[in-house]
């Protein structure tokens, strides 16, 4: 057997390529996605940035611990605290203490991620002067070498800069430490820019003197040695890019899997089905079922062995490409690189072999069904385009993904609104619909050949009838295209659907005219907040944004996003879609909850940590619908102390000229602290966005689904082509010309790519349907966004692909 699956392989090379380059795609793929996850696995240990130079560092209290059954929960504070004025008195004992501020510096053309300091903590970098000298009045700046140019000029001192915070002028340059575009004021004018200092320096010698000082102030750190970095801007980065990049790899590398067992189990199914008057002539020349079944089983893995050996190869090559394409990107940290591991190249090359040996048993077993009367066939039509096994299998996938939406909606409907659940449930009905391909396809295909087949000329009725009469193989045809189209439409329409859901629930929730935000994150400052509030003709509400903790069974500590706001000013701005109590009841001494909430009944009390890490039990006055995740928890500004206003919301009385207002508002709050938009343009502005990572996810899984795709249309038309040799060179006798004979297969391969798109576009919206359903039942109606621009350019490519 293993010499005849040799002699097989070199005599029907062409039947074998396709699968061999898709095993081997597959496998490289695998192979990338494993290195890449193995180097991702663990940030390295960053060192410290800003305060590298800093004998010690005391932070004031930005993380809430809560003891559990099972261990300390912590979550970072919405609204850190600062070191205690008592403490601070106790380090001055002990040395110098500078007070560190950062603050964000818009500037007129310059760089948008400018960060402003007191000029005393640069040393603590340290920062050296290349030029100039430091700053000594309340309008002049030292800057960094980050950001030298400004209109193609280099920024050198005697230059002015226009800021939202008045003109400066710089009076020196400091050498670039690459983390940052720093800008430096002198420490009076830095305070008055950021009042609130969340930490500082203490120039001693002495850590142990300086623990003792802040001895008993409750989450106040002393920060030594590389611990100095927890004092840097963000210093978990890392570790969430990690995170962001495991979940893009271990998506990519999940949907590579899938796709390359469809396409190789498609393409041995196929190829046996090609080969019944071959099995046939084994069958009578004396061979068993069993040994048929083996050489198919030995053909595929001598293919799967040879295909996942030259993967590994490709993916060894194809690592390091991808770690750059994500740094360029920014989907990665710079230092993201690609380390050899041993595991990701076993992982790659059984799963290879294994999928192809998965998906040759089933064509084996079919294969070893061949009676010996085969040998005698002079057609190739069809006796029953789907096997019982075959039907059993697609009608249980389909009754599965039924039942997993039924039983979702039923009890949790907010859970087919994560990604991890979008991602991965469109992968039954798939399966199930391309396994019930051949019974789907006749009427389809008579369907789309009824006009064509009208039409003068042989072309349409031959396309219609090849078509009919040979449904598996348009169905093995059609396969692929149907799941990188029910993929793009699945996953983009999914993303696209519950933008619009969100974006829908924000546009409901809004009964302002003008919304105000400002221009940096620190902000409006009180004086343009007075502003704002005496302007004529309208009625203003100022809300900040915050977070709640909740502690949930006991052991999950929760962390709900939340809006501090005056309640009888919320309530002339906004329409909260509460499902019970009333906006009006909210106080000092209650809370607004929605359903998501394990307490959320009206009059209940519930424990919670405020933004600042304060506890307190709360009063719910009123519940939301849970919408799609966005809707969170509202207090009022005393439970949301040091959160600064970031959105002021204007809504006009009853006849209030609007033009009149805009202008008033415009001058209550100039350019430089923030901007006035019309509601209409706020919402615009606001619309949600999917995020780089995940966007740049799908595009990997598309991009693999779409190379799958070509590969697998070229390799299948090739095959039947190929098999099709007699039956072409007949219609050249019967008098068609060579030119009538390409229409007629172009036009067939057309009909293929028009099956394989309607059904993998009617996955896609069964798929979105059930996210509709889910966001019908959470409050939230929107209608389904199917992302046509992306299934025609898809459906673009396979067409071409399948013509060529």
């Amino acid at each position: 057997m293993l010499n005849i699956a040799l002699t097989t392989l070199r005599t029907r090379w062409a039947g074998f390529a396709g699968s061999f380059v898709a095993l081997a795609l597959g496998v490289g793929l695998l192979t990338v996605m494993g290195l890449a996850l193995a180097s991702s696995l663990q940030a390295p240990e960053r060192e410290p940035e800003r305060f590298a130079a800093a004998p010690v560092v005391v932070k004031g209290a930005d993380t809430l611990r809560v003891p559990t059954s099972i261990g300390e929960r912590t979550h970072e504070l919405a609204q850190p605290r600062t070191v205690p004025d008592r403490v601070k008195t106790r380090l001055k004992k002990l040395g110098r203490v500078v007070e560190d501020r950062s603050f964000d510096v818009p500037v007129d053309g310059g760089p948008g991620d400018l960060v402003g300091h007191p000029w005393s903590t640069a040393a603590f970098a340290p920062y050296h002067l290349e030029q100039g000298r430091e700053p000594r009045a309340d309008d002049e700046v030292v800057v960094s070498e980050d950001w030298t140019r400004r209109g193609g000029r280099p920024v050198q001192p005697g230059r002015r800069l226009p800021t939202a915070d008045g003109a400066v002028r710089v009076v020196g340059v400091v050498g670039g430490l690459g983390f940052e575009k720093a800008v430096f004021y002198t420490d009076r004018r830095a305070a008055e820019l950021a009042p609130r200092s969340l930490q500082l320096v203490v120039d001693t010698d002495d850590p142990a003197a300086v623990r003792a000082a802040v001895h008993g102030s409750a989450g106040v750190r002393v920060l030594t040695g590389d611990a100095r970095r927890f004092a840097d801007p963000d210093p978990e980065r890392d570790s969430e890019a990690v995170t962001a990049m495991n979940a893009m790899f271990g998506t990519a590398g999940g949907v590579a899997a899938f796709v390359s067992v469809f396409v190789v189990a498609s393409t041995f199914a196929f190829a046996v089905a090609q080969r019944r008057r071959e099995f046939g002539l084994l069958r009578m020349a004396g061979a068993t079922p069993a040994q048929v079944r083996r050489t198919v089983l030995f053909e595929a893995l001598l293919v799967g062995a040879a295909a996942s050996a030259v993967g590994c190869a490709l993916g060894a090559r194809g690592a390091p490409m991808l770690a750059r394409w994500v740094v360029d990107q920014e989907l990665a940290p710079p230092w993201f690189t690609v380390q050899h591991h041993i595991w990701p190249y076993h992982v790659a090359f059984w799963t290879g072999l294994l999928v192809a040996f998965g998906g040759a048993v089933v064509a084996s077993w079919r294969a070893g069904r061949t009676a010996p009367t085969e040998a005698l066939r002079e057609a190739s039509v069809e006796s029953r385009a789907l096997p019982m096994s075959r039907a059993v299998c697609g009608t249980a996938l389909l009754l599965a993904a039924a039942g997993t939406l039924a039983v979702s909606l039923a009890t949790d409907p907010g859970d087919l609104l994560h990604r991890k659940t979008y991602v991965t449930r469109p992968m039954l009905l798939i399966t199930g619909v391309a396994l019930l391909a051949p019974l789907l396809v006749r009427p389809l295909t008579r369907l789309i050949a009824w006009l064509p087949a009208r039409l003068p000329g042989a072309v349409g009725m031959l396309m219609r009838q090849n078509a009919d009469t040979r449904a598996g193989r348009t169905a093995a045809l059609a396969a692929p295209v149907l799941v990188t189209v029910a993929l793009a439409g699945s996953l983009l329409g999914a993303t696209a659907t519950l933008n619009a859901a969100k974006a829908t629930e924000k546009r409901t929730a809004t009964a302002a005219d003008f919304v105000v935000t400002p221009t940096e994150e620190g902000g409006f400052a009180q004086a343009t907040l007075q502003r704002l509030r005496r302007v004529a003709g309208t009625e203003v509400s100022a809300t900040s944004s915050t977070a709640v903790y909740t502690l949930e069974e006991g052991v999950a500590l929760i962390k709900s996003p939340a809006r501090a706001g005056d309640p009888a000013r919320l309530r002339a701005t906004t329409r909260l879609p509460l499902a019970a109590g009333d906006v009006s009841d909210l106080d000092d001494d209650s809370i607004i909850v929605n359903e998501e909430w394990a307490h959320h009944t009206v009059g209940e009390r519930v424990p919670v940590w405020l933004g600042d890490g304060t506890r307190k039990s709360l009063r719910i006055a009123a519940v939301m619908t849970t919408g799609t995740g966005d809707n969170g928890a509202y207090v009022t500004p005393r439970n949301a102390r040091n959160a600064p206003v970031d959105r002021v919301e204007v809504r006009l009385t009853d006849g209030a000229d609007a033009a009149a207002v805009a202008d008033e508002l415009g001058r209550a709050v100039p350019k430089s602290d923030g901007r006035v938009l019309t509601a209409r343009e706020w919402l615009r502005a606001t619309y949600p966005a999917t995020d780089r990572t995940t966007r740049a996810g799908f595009l990997v899984v598309l991009g693999i689904a779409l190379l799958y795709t070509v590969v697998a249309l070229a390799n299948t038309m090739v095959m039947s082509t190929w098999d099709r040799a007699r039956e072409l060179a007949l219609l050249r006798l019967s008098g068609a010309t060579r030119r009538q004979v390409l229409r007629t297969v172009a036009a067939e391969a057309l009909m293929v790519v028009a099956v394989g798109g309607v059904l993998g576009t009617a996955v896609a919206g069964v798929n979105l349907a059930g996210i509709w359903a889910a966001l019908a039942l959470l409050s939230v109606w929107t209608p389904i966004q199917l992302p046509w621009a992306a299934l025609t350019a898809v459906l673009g490519v396979c067409a071409v692909a399948a013509v060529l």
